[in-house]
């Protein structure tokens, strides 16, 4: 098996983010709580992809501990702002997928728009893959670094929930119904998302 990896890029904007939700003395002392060093914050400079899929998820862990039932609602939010500045940030070729899934109609570009997101997540290993169940939609991470040498009694990957809902409503400008239906925390072999779609 190999080690779970997870992209820089978003391991980068995940740590702005957390930093501007949370303030950065916060984020100093959840680091310092997690046992992770200073400069872990800026971890384009002191990570690879094994360590930063260490990194996130441990500082999640520790947000988890901190805030308890309150970290859920900081992780979604999160996720919902990584979209934007994963998009923004993104090279010629996403915001080139980017714009053709918005010239789609509506109800056609919830998969593209959700694919894109998978291939963003996985950083090109294909580790996240969307597949179709009949009207509704699934998606599969394998790695999932957020339940890395985590376990727990519930699903834990609110980031991950929080970058679907957004990434489905800047996709079709609605409210989707998505519930994490098996996580690796809980012992599952992947976690999978399900995206209901169909009425």
């Amino acid at each position: 098996m190999t080690a779970a990896a997870f992209p820089l890029r978003v391991m980068q904007r995940f740590v702005e983010a957390l930093s501007v939700e949370i303030g950065h003395e916060t984020l100093s002392a959840v680091l310092s709580k997690a046992g992770l060093p200073e400069e872990w914050a800026h971890p384009l400079r002191a990570l690879d992809e094994t360590r930063a899929a260490q990194a996130y998820a441990r500082l999640q862990s520790t947000l988890r501990t901190y805030y308890g039932r309150g970290a859920r609602g900081i992780l979604l939010r999160i996720g919902a702002s990584l979209w934007k500045q994963l998009l923004d940030d993104s090279s010629f070729w996403t915001k080139t997928q980017a714009a053709l899934i918005r010239g789609l109609p509506n109800t056609m570009r919830r998969k593209p728009a959700l694919d894109l997101l998978a291939r963003i997540l996985s950083g090109g290993a294909g580790s996240v893959a969307v597949h179709t169940l009949d009207l509704d939609l699934l998606l599969v991470d394998q790695t999932s670094p957020t339940t890395l040498e985590q376990s727990d009694g519930a699903p834990i990957c609110f980031v991950t929930l929080g970058l679907i809902r957004e990434c489905l409503h800047w996709a079709d400008g609605q409210e989707h119904d998505i519930e994490e239906r098996a996580c690796k925390a809980l012992g599952a072999r992947q976690c999978e998302f399900k995206i209901t779609i169909g009425g």
